[in-house]
């Protein structure tokens, strides 16, 4: 999507020609560009400012906008080519690892969850419900969503409760968590990030019975590959 610079509206000439044609992020381009037209400066920028409050549209570290997982909630519109590239092979992993599979993106300081499938033939699946959330420093899901960022990226969110660069430096390629976000459920996640998309991880949610995190890890790790490629980056 095109950014809108602090100081600086956009001229409708989107300078990303990664954005497709049509979409959520294009619509809210469109209409602060129309913003630019009809309404005074100052009037735009308090639009703005109530949008990020509602966290409908989030600003990035470079001091952009682009659009906030709350839309998920809303009307499941934001990053609907991230939810269509990953739904297959969510299906996929729920139903060869018998656990509850997801995605999850960075929203402001917290982590939210954007599509989740459960296994088909499970008695009792674990449910991760989109639009759920918690704080990024919580949990396989944020520690990986950590890693798919840049070390510029997690400088400017500023919390120091999140994981030091020496973890990164040595980041095996998966995180695990227990007891972190739900009392008794364990979570494996994975980074995933692609071009023109949130920061995001692959994850399970499952209740720990001497679970291989390592073959899980491998697992996420293929499936988000698999899921990139989809998405043509």
């Amino acid at each position: 999507m095109q950014e809108v610079e602090d100081g600086k509206l956009p001229s409708g000439r989107g300078d990303r020609a990664a954005v497709p044609a049509a979409g959520p992020s294009q619509t809210l381009s469109r209409g602060l560009s129309a913003l630019e037209v009809v309404a005074d400066r100052s009037i735009t920028y308090r639009i703005v400012r109530t949008l990020e409050e509602h966290r409908l549209v989030v600003r990035t570290a470079a001091g952009g906008l682009v659009p906030g997982a709350r839309l998920a909630a809303l009307a499941r519109g934001v990053a609907r080519d991230l939810q269509s590239a990953a739904l297959p092979e969510l299906t996929a992993v729920a139903n060869e690892l018998g656990m509850t599979a997801f995605v999850a993106i960075l929203d402001a300081d917290e982590v939210v969850a954007l599509v989740s499938v459960e296994p088909r033939h499970a008695v009792a699946p674990v449910a991760q419900r989109p639009g759920t959330r918690h704080p990024l420093y919580r949990g396989a899901p944020g520690t990986a969503i950590q890693a798919a960022l840049t070390t510029q990226e997690r400088a400017a969110l500023g919390d120091e409760r999140l994981c030091d660069e020496a973890f990164f430096l040595s980041f095996p390629g998966y995180t695990t968590s227990d007891n972190e976000v739900m009392r008794g459920m364990s979570s494996v996640a994975v980074p995933l990030r692609a071009a023109g998309q949130p920061a995001a991880a692959i994850a399970v949610v499952y209740l720990d019975q001497g679970t291989d995190a390592v073959a899980v890890g491998t697992r996420l790790r293929r499936a988000a590959a698999a899921v990139i490629r989809e998405l043509g980056h």
